[in-house]
């Protein structure tokens, strides 16, 4: 999962290296490469014939799944068109804290002090990392990292960007309890469960299909394309595909957790590839968040059961 994160927090560093594209034809191009990177992916590790067997015979979970994919794959460059990202991040960082409340509730997974605690502690971390460019003035600014225009907090659109950006950690959250409960019920039944491997590319597909109307793909330039492929196939495929095997495993509470990963490593993508030198409440607010996540995956892993550690 480490892994996983290090490879999405790639995405800031190489979208800078875009020159035409922006907005939703990076989502388009992105996606797009996505979904074609699995269709090839996932027919040599089945086959065709199987893959197209599982998406015609999928049962309503695959599809729930690729559906969250879909959202978490669109929402989150959707929101920074409409608000600022300090406050598209730290809308996110209340995906531990969703993830456990839905483990609790639907799956009967005990949220524990421990976990709660580093759930709190992991956010305000976050939120400190973000404080900076909060009391920064509300003036427009661009995105580099996604080739966007970012709203002001008091823009008319400022509250649906929010949405958008509440929408990812839903969808996330959603995704790894369906994922792990859906897991846990074909292990206990000795049924077969269905091929969620499939439902990224489920989501890949809806993603571009959404967002082409409003891209505009001729846009992009030749080395635009080389790099959004790269997005596409290492920032997306290979790490998703990672994620839906790693969520089988792992309590969601974890993943989520983990995936907070996500920011401290565009952090420090941006400070080697740019030089960009981030700000002291930058290092603290990250310090915390990593020695959180260091200390809760060490104690869980003193007390997770044997029996858990080998499911999946």
């Amino acid at each position: 999962m480490v892994l996983v994160t290090l490879l999405w927090s790639s995405a800031g560093i190489i979208s800078r290296q875009i020159e035409l594209a922006q907005g939703l034809t990076l989502t388009f191009w992105r996606s797009a490469f996505n979904a074609l990177t699995l269709l090839i992916i996932l027919c040599w590790i089945r086959s065709p014939a199987k893959v197209v067997f599982s998406l015609v015979n999928g049962r309503w979970p695959l599809w729930a799944s690729g559906v969250c994919w879909a959202v978490m794959f669109t929402a989150f460059m959707s929101a920074l068109t409409l608000t600022t990202i300090a406050n598209v991040l730290v809308t996110m960082a209340v995906g531990p804290l969703i993830t456990a409340l839905l483990a609790r509730i639907l799956l009967g997974k005990t949220l524990s002090a421990l976990t709660l605690a580093a759930v709190v502690i992991a956010g305000l971390g976050l939120a400190l990392m973000q404080l900076p460019a909060l009391m920064a003035p509300a003036l427009p600014a661009v995105d580099s990292s996604a080739a966007v225009t970012v709203g002001v907090a008091g823009s008319p659109h400022h509250g649906l960007g929010l949405a958008l950006a509440l929408a990812v950690p839903v969808a996330g959250a959603i995704n790894w309890v369906l994922i792990r409960g859906i897991s846990d019920a074909s292990a206990q039944q000795s049924s077969t469960q269905p091929d969620f491997l499939l439902s990224i590319f489920i989501g890949a597909t809806l993603s571009a299909l959404v967002s082409a109307p409003a891209s505009n793909p001729l846009q992009a330039s030749a080395s635009d394309l080389a790099w959004l492929a790269f997005l596409g196939v290492f920032q997306l495929a290979i790490p998703c595909l990672l994620a839906v095997r790693v969520a089988a495993v792992l309590q969601p509470s974890e993943v989520a957790l983990l995936s907070l990963l996500e920011v401290l490593f565009g952090v420090a993508w941006a400070w080697i590839g740019t030089a960009e030198k981030p700000e002291p409440l930058v290092v603290i607010g990250g310090t915390i968040v990593l020695c959180t996540l260091i200390l809760h995956e060490y104690w869980q892993g003193r007390q997770r059961p044997n029996s858990d550690l080998n499911h999946g």
